[in-house]
């Protein structure tokens, strides 16, 4: 199941109360006059202060959990100050559904909020897939989503409703990232990227390994085997792998996922998700690789030559002059 990507338990925090902080506190549970005054206009002062709450929480939240008792004690305190209500009153509000539903109609017309429909989903579905190109983080997406719901003052359904949309959107920007690519996967490239995945008998590793690890200190050998990974991504023509059709963020996603995944578990990906993630590795080492045999070579040349001058240094001292100095006869 989609929802699959969030446990049951955090499918549950998702329909009730995160914990408040302060500044959130201030921000949406001191109402404008006109949301107090919105709200004295109903019998009763539990009325009074359930629909002060469901005020600040939609503001808050962007939704208006169900189990609405469940509101921050310390933001129930502070509307209950500005009406001027005992706060143990809102322990009787909405003991009927069916009022705490009207009254949430009420609220979100008062305020301008709306529920979503069709046309608003389909717009949700552009949103979602645009960030999915750039993240593939499911709680991130989600975030995101909520945020941009809050933004348009849509009222967000239930979890499992934006989760499924998370996850179509994921699914869509895998097909789409294929697609930027697929013109670069000859069957030559192809065989070429898996044999990155399996055991190289000379390395005694897998080369996708291999091009992960960089040197430990600045030498010789360190540079030469820089050199070799260099001459190996060369071989494969990976400074030519234009992957710019793809995102930006994307691309530092999957060049990250390939330094993160094993060989074997690439291996087992289809090659719908599996190609995309070597190539922007590929197309990353590239740049990288010929970074870090750059700077290894200048480390190396910079401590051959602080060397070579601390030498000469003790070799004047022994002599009893300094470098830059003259030889001063005894006397």
């Amino acid at each position: 199941m989609a929802t699959r990507v969030f446990s049951d338990a955090e499918l549950e925090a998702l329909r009730g109360f995160p914990e408040i902080t302060s500044a959130e506190l201030i921000r949406y549970f001191r109402l404008a006059p006109s949301d107090l005054e919105f709200a004295r206009r109903r019998r009763g002062q539990n009325n009074q202060l359930g629909v002060a709450v469901q005020i600040a929480v939609l503001s808050w939240l962007g939704f208006v959990p169900d189990n609405l008792s469940a509101a921050p004690p310390a933001g129930v305190s502070k509307l209950a100050e500005q009406l001027g209500v005992p706060a143990s009153v809102f322990g009787e509000y909405g003991r009927r559904e069916q009022t705490r539903t009207d009254n949430l109609r009420e609220v979100a017309t008062f305020l301008g909020w709306r529920t979503v429909g069709a046309v608003e989903l389909k717009v949700l579905d552009q949103f979602l897939l645009a960030r999915a190109m750039e993240h593939d983080s499911p709680s991130l997406l989600f975030r995101l989503g909520c945020e941009y719901l809050k933004s348009g003052q849509l009222i967000r359904p239930g979890p499992v409703v934006l989760v499924e949309r998370v996850a179509a959107a994921r699914e869509v920007a895998k097909a789409e990232t294929y697609d930027r690519v697929e013109h670069l996967l000859t069957p030559q490239r192809r065989a070429e990227l898996d044999r990155l995945l399996v055991i190289d008998l000379e390395l005694g590793q897998t080369r996708l390994h291999w091009l992960g690890h960089g040197a430990v200190q600045a030498s010789p050998a360190a540079v030469k085997a820089e050199v070799d990974k260099l001459t190996f991504l060369r071989g494969l023509d990976a400074h030519g792998i234009d992957v710019s059709a793809v995102p930006a963020e994307r691309r530092r996603f999957l060049a990250g996922m390939g330094r993160r995944t094993t060989g074997q578990a690439l291996s087992r990906r289809d090659g719908e998700r599996r190609y995309p993630i070597l190539l922007a590795l590929l197309a990353q080492n590239a740049v990288d690789v010929l970074d870090e045999v750059i700077g290894l070579f200048d480390q190396t040349l910079s401590g051959r030559e602080s060397h070579a001058r601390d030498k000469l240094d003790g070799r004047l001292a022994e002599r009893g002059t300094g470098r830059g100095g003259t030889d001063r006869p005894a006397g």
